[in-house]
């Protein structure tokens, strides 16, 4: 069996290159590792980090096909960040402009945990340590 040490990184296609970086440094406080631009293929690539581990690739490319988040559709559902208070953190998102849903309860963990929407409205959740 192959031996997986850790996720590397998770990619994300944006429509608003400007928009959604602003959103992932300035709102959720993400920083910049490397931004790139690939001539070749019209397309930014921004590298991001959270403390000192790299972990979102942004990419833009001209007129990407959206894709569906709701209703839940096959594939990837969403990204969880973990934050060590939950109420707090949608206090900080709802100071920004970010709306989020109540407040719920993992029923087998008892952690508390919401839902909110980066600018192309793929589903990020917050879960409390």
């Amino acid at each position: 069996m192959i031996k997986i040490n850790q996720i590397h990184h998770i990619a994300i296609i944006c429509s608003d290159y400007e928009r959604s970086k602003k959103f992932y440094t300035e709102v959720l406080g993400f920083t910049v590792a490397g931004e790139y631009y690939r001539a070749g293929r019209k397309s930014y690539k921004l590298d991001l980090k959270l403390g000192d581990q790299y972990v979102i690739e942004l990419f833009s490319f001209p007129d990407p096909p959206q894709r569906p988040s709701r209703p839940e559709a096959r594939g990837l559902r969403h990204l969880a960040f973990q934050v060590d208070d939950v109420a707090a953190a949608i206090k900080e998102l709802n100071v920004k402009g970010v709306q989020c849903e109540p407040i719920r309860v993992d029923e087998f963990t008892n952690k508390r945990f919401t839902f909110f929407s980066d600018p192309d409205d793929l589903p990020l959740e917050l879960y409390e340590r």
